[in-house]
């Protein structure tokens, strides 16, 4: 995790004309989706995947949509 931190550090201006332009920056690259396989009612991970949540802009209360496609 240090080394994206890293890269967005480097990547990414730090505080530009708006407050908080640099977050909307780090959330484009990082990307704001993800899908996830389930089976038998648990995440379906291999061995290397995780999820991580990156917040870039302060905390505040957030929601977290969940879109079911199948059965």
């Amino acid at each position: 995790m240090k080394s994206l931190t890293r890269y967005l550090t480097l990547h990414t201006p730090e505080r530009m004309a708006f407050v908080n332009g640099d977050a909307h920056h780090k959330r484009q690259i990082m990307g704001r989706e993800v899908v996830v396989a389930v089976t038998a009612g648990k995440l379906d991970f291999g061995p290397w995947e995780q999820i991580f949540y990156g917040e870039f802009d302060g905390r505040r209360d957030k929601r977290v949509p969940i879109k079911v496609i199948g059965e």
